[in-house]
């Protein structure tokens, strides 16, 4: 991950937070059991709810994959333990081109 794609991501969080989006639109990073991580970014409200998103499944091995989808307003990123920049680097370039 180039670092600049979580302070990106940090700043169009910010852009959205007006006092009532962060409130009812979260976003939440957890981790999975496989081991890996679950990203869940609320659309709602956002230039990106209405974006189509082309669903992204790589699976190179038991410990390196990912699946991102974007359904009901939500974009969801799940991924191996060692693929978060990749995901955080998918949701930059979906929501910038």
């Amino acid at each position: 991950m180039k670092e600049d794609d979580f302070l990106w991501f940090q700043k169009w969080y910010q852009i959205h937070c007006d006092g009532d989006w962060e409130h009812s639109r979260r976003i939440h990073l957890g981790t999975i059991d496989n081991p890996g991580w679950s990203l869940t970014v609320n659309l709602q409200d956002t230039e990106l709810e209405d974006k189509k998103f082309q669903e992204v499944n790589i699976e190179r091995s038991e410990k390196d994959w990912i699946f991102c989808t974007v359904k009901d307003s939500q974009f969801e990123g799940r991924c191996g333990v060692v693929n978060l920049p990749e995901v955080l680097e998918l949701f930059r370039n979906w929501a910038e081109n």
